[in-house]
C-alpha cells in the first residue's frame, strides 16, 4: 500500500496531546512496517522530530492557515503521491478526498454543549472549524479510530447515523522516556526552586477544570500547617491570576508557581519531584498524562468520569471533579499519608505496563491492512 498520514503539527515546538499521539504512532510504524510505503504530510516547524527512512517519506506543505492546509493543500498532495489510503490523525479531515480515509477521532467535545468560554481565540476558532467539518467527514470516511472504550461508546450513542462496525478503539501509549528521575532537582531548578510540590497541567480549555482545582487546592492549603506549593504548567501567569481573583482565593497566590510551557524531555523530572499529579478534568477521552505520571512513580489524582477511570483503573485516587472538597481531600490524603502515597505509586508502575505505542502502531497497521482488503 501507499499510505498517506496527516501529521500537520508534529514539527511545531510546543507540542500537545494529539501531536504526540501522531508522532509516536508514526515512529513505531517506522520500526514495525518495512513493506508498505508511507507519505507523512507535515507543516514546516522548528522541531524536526521525525526522520525519513527507505519507505517513509516526509512531505512539507506550506499554507497560510490550517483549514486551507487541510481542505486544499492536503488532498492535492495526496493525489500527487497516488496514495491508496489517507489517515488523518487529529479529529478532522478533508471533506472532499476520493481515496479511503481513516480518521482518528480523539473525542467529540466540539459537538457537545460548551462548558463555559475559552480565553484562547485559536482554540475557539478550532472548535467552530471542527463543528463545521467533522460531521460530513464522518459520514463518508471509511473508518474511525478512537482512543478509549468510553469514547467509542459515546460516539456510537451521540452519532447513531454512523455504523457501529465503522468505529474501533485503539489505545494510546506513553513515551518510555517517562520514568522516575532520581536527580530531578537539576531539571526543576530551571523552572522553579521547590523540591516537593503538587503538579497540575492546565490550559484555557474549560474541561481542564482549572478554577475548581485552584479552589480545592485553597481548601487544602488552609487546612495544612505547611502546604506544599502547586506548580501549574502550560498556563500563563495572567490567566492564573485572573482565575485566583475570580475565585476569591488571593491569599494562596504565593503558593502557586507558573513555569509556563515545560518541554517534553523535562517533564519526567517534573513529575518525579511531585508529591502527586492533579488531573481532575471534567472530561477526557484518554488522558496520556495519567500514564506519564504513573511511569515516573508519581501518584495521580484524577476524575471518576469519562475515560479516566478506564485508563487509571484502581491505580489512581479517583475524585468527583465537580466537588472541590473531594479534590481537596485527595490532595490532603496523599500529602499526609505515606502508605497511601506508596500504594498508589506501586499500582501506577503496574498499570502502565498495559499501554505502549508499539501496541498502538500494531493495531493501527492491522486496520490499514483490513481496509486495503475490503
Amino acid at each position: 500500500m501507499r499510505i498517506a498520514i496527516e501529521a500537520q503539527r508534529i514539527f511545531r515546538k510546543n507540542k500537545h496531546g494529539m501531536d504526540f499521539v501522531a508522532l509516536q504512532s508514526i515512529k513505531e510504524l517506522q520500526m514495525l512496517d518495512h513493506e508498505n510505503e508511507y507519505f507523512i504530510f507535515v507543516a514546516p516547524g522548528d522541531d524536526i522530530c521525525l526522520q525519513e527512512t527507505d519507505n517513509f517519506h516526509i512531505i512539507l506543505l506550506k499554507c497560510p492557515s490550517y483549514p486551507l492546509w487541510e481542505q486544499c493543500a492536503l488532498p492535492k498532495a495526496v493525489r500527487k503521491v497516488k496514495a491508496d489510503l489517507l489517515h488523518c490523525t487529529s479529529n478532522t479531515a478533508p471533506i472532499r478526498c476520493k481515496i479511503p480515509i481513516i480518521v482518528t477521532l480523539h473525542d467529540i467535545i466540539f459537538l457537545e454543549k460548551k462548558r463555559g468560554g475559552n480565553k484562547s481565540l485559536y482554540q475557539t476558532m478550532g472548535w467552530y472549524y471542527r463543528r463545521l467539518v467533522v460531521p460530513p467527514v464522518l459520514k463518508r470516511c471509511r473508518h474511525i479510530i478512537t482512543v478509549s472504550n468510553f469514547e467509542c461508546e459515546h460516539i456510537k450513542e451521540a452519532l447513531p447515523y454512523i455504523s457501529k462496525d465503522k468505529i474501533s478503539t485503539v489505545y494510546n501509549g506513553y513515551n518510555p522516556h517517562f520514568r522516575h528521575i532520581e536527580n530531578y532537582e537539576k531539571v526543576i531548578s530551571k523552572y522553579f526552586p521547590d523540591k516537593n510540590y503538587f503538579f497540575f497541567l492546565g490550559n484555557t480549555d474549560p474541561k481542564k477544570n482549572t478554577e475548581r482545582i485552584l479552589k480545592a487546592y485553597s481548601i487544602y492549603a488552609h487546612k495544612s500547617d505547611s502546604p506544599l506549593p502547586l506548580i501549574i504548567a502550560d498556563l500563563k501567569q495572567d490567566i492564573i491570576d485572573e482565575t485566583i481573583t475570580k475565585a476569591g482565593i488571593e491569599d494562596i497566590r504565593y503558593l502557586i508557581k507558573s513555569p509556563g510551557y515545560i518541554i517534553n524531555s523535562d517533564l519526567p523530572a517534573i513529575y518525579s519531584g511531585a508529591r502527586a499529579f492533579v488531573y481532575a478534568s471534567l472530561r477526557e477521552s484518554f488522558g496520556i498524562p495519567i500514564l506519564e505520571s504513573m511511569a515516573c512513580g508519581t501518584p495521580v489524582i484524577t476524575s471518576n468520569t469519562s475515560a479516566m477511570p478506564e485508563i487509571a483503573s484502581d491505580a489512581a485516587y479517583l475524585v468527583n471533579p465537580l466537588d472541590e472538597n473531594d479534590i481537596a481531600d485527595a490532595i490532603n490524603s496523599i500529602s499526609n499519608d505515606d502508605v497511601l502515597h506508596n500504594t498508589l505509586r506501586a499500582k501506577g508502575y503496574g498499570r502502565v505496563t498495559h499501554f505502549s505505542w508499539r501496541e498502538t502502531a500494531k493495531n493501527t497497521l492491522k486496520l490499514y491492512n483490513e481496509i486495503s482488503k475490503s
